[in-house]
């Protein structure tokens, strides 16, 4: 397994956990409703799901992998886009900005 199959791992496994926590979780409901964006909730957990799956099945089809891993930027960029609207701190936005950029890498090597 290379350096690129992990980070695709890493971060199909990530938006796994992000996306079901939406459905267990009442912090992830309170977080979209502090955002004032709750109807765009189930949407965004089908999309980090989504995107989970297609980073899985991209490591065969890189035609999926590059519109995961570009999906999941685009999404990422827009949830950094909401932190720094809303004020949140830097600590508290970071992990936004690096799924950002790690799908952004992913979208690159693909590409490359």
């Amino acid at each position: 397994m290379n350096f690129l199959n992990v980070l695709i791992f890493f971060s199909a496994i990530s938006f796994l956990i992000y996306g079901i926590a939406y459905f267990v979780s009442t912090n992830m409901k309170n977080e979209f409703k502090r955002f004032g964006l709750e109807k765009f909730g189930i949407l965004t957990a089908v999309l980090e799901l989504t995107g989970a799956f297609g980073l899985f099945i991209g490591i065969q089809n890189y035609t999926i992998l590059v519109f995961a891993s570009g999906g999941l930027a685009l999404l990422m960029l827009l949830g950094v886009g909401v932190r720094i609207k809303m004020r949140d701190s830097f600590l508290v936005s970071l992990p936004a900005f690096f799924y950002f950029l790690l799908n952004v890498y992913i979208l690159y090597k693909t590409l490359e």
